[in-house]
């Protein structure tokens, strides 16, 4: 048997016994789980082996090339683990490592949640196959919730598996531009150096604050102009969005805190969401015809989904990232310090752990909101 048909049957044995621990009612999520992760496992060879593969293509072995680099600077620059994890390569030949479901009720931009025995209690449920997604994504409008199915293009497995070969790289992330393929590696390493279960806005905020900081230090430092002109066109347009979908989300907040929603108004509260949503539509199409280029088109998909359940869902990766941020700052831009102060904070209780992070002062002196 070799080391990595090993490693996967280990990994399956594994997942079994996670089974176990969770009752039958999961038993078939479980299940695709487990035998979608053994088998992205099992396509994955290490870098090496592709570079010195003669059919490898040029453009994928640069691209390889570049993530080593990164994976080192990592390790060198942010002090992020050095461990087996982005050291194989896989070719997945779909479009998403996984498709995420998430859903909310129709007057808030409150997650459902589901719990695992590893991660805790988190705002999706993920899949492998987009029909296994989608069919779940119906069971819950079903419910009478919004529901909405996202593509993801990598995921953390928080280092529990470095010793069947870690996370690998994937096909569904390679070609990404050089600085956004550097903040989604420094992002999934992140959480190899915490993880909270149970609070998600708490993880992905820190892992994004944290692949902000490293990715705009990999630009400056190591990559190219041009790929710092690229980054700076396809950052700018992902801030703009981002900045659209704070705004909406926060009037979308005001119209369900509203007197209306109090006094169970239910017309008057879906008139004034239907003029936010439309507002927003109307609203990212004027910035998308500003958008020239080939990816003028890279929100489309999730402005047609967008609902409650994907208002929720983003909210988790911003919300706490300026306080994060601020941390950074405040241990002196020192990547040890700033780990071992998020791991202080992370140990209190929820409301403190927040609480605790917006008291942090930011760029104005001012705690955070």
């Amino acid at each position: 048997m070799t080391r990595r048909r090993k490693a996967a049957w280990l990994l399956a044995l594994a997942a079994v016994g996670a089974l176990a621990l969770t009752g039958c009612s999961n038993l078939g999520y479980y299940w695709q789980s487990a035998r979608g992760h053994v088998n992205l496992m099992r396509a994955a060879r290490p870098v090496p082996e592709w570079l010195g593969d003669p059919a490898t293509p040029a453009v994928l072995k640069a691209r390889l090339e570049l993530t080593q680099r990164i994976r080192r600077f990592a390790v060198t620059d942010l002090s992020l683990p050095d461990n087996a994890s982005y050291t194989a390569y896989a070719e997945l030949h779909r479009s998403a490592a996984v498709w995420n479901v998430v859903a909310a009720p129709e007057y808030s931009l409150t997650l459902k949640t589901w719990c695992f025995p590893v991660a805790g209690c988190v705002g999706y449920r993920g899949y492998y196959d987009s029909a296994d997604a989608n069919a779940e994504a119906a069971a819950q409008r079903a419910t009478g919730l919004e529901a909405a199915v996202y593509p993801v293009p990598a995921y953390s497995t928080l280092g529990w598996l470095n010793w069947a070969g870690g996370d690998p790289l994937l096909s569904t992330f390679i070609g990404y531009p050089e600085g956004e393929l550097a903040r989604l590696i420094f992002h999934e390493l992140a959480h190899q150096v915490l993880y909270v279960p149970d609070d998600t806005v708490f993880n992905e905020s820190y892992a994004t604050a944290v692949e902000r900081i490293g990715g705009a230090r990999w630009l400056a430092t190591q990559a190219g102009e041009p790929a710092r002109t690229e980054y700076v066109q396809f950052d700018a347009r992902r801030q703009q969005f981002r900045q659209l979908m704070l705004e909406t989300r926060r009037q979308l907040q005001r119209i369900y805190d509203s007197k209306e929603a109090a006094a169970h108004d239910w017309r008057a509260v879906d008139a004034m969401k239907k003029s936010a949503m439309d507002g927003f539509r109307e609203r990212y199409g004027a910035l998308r015809a500003g958008w020239p280029g080939p990816r003028q088109g890279a929100y489309d998909a999730w402005v047609a989904r967008a609902n409650n359940a994907t208002f929720g869902a983003q909210a988790a990766y911003d919300e706490l990232v300026p306080a994060f941020e601020a941390l950074y700052e405040r241990e002196g831009r020192d990547w040890p310090r700033f780990y071992a102060a998020v791991k202080r904070i992370a140990v209190l209780p929820k409301g403190e752990r927040e609480r605790a992070l917006k008291n942090i002062p930011q760029e104005n002196g001012k705690p955070g909101v």
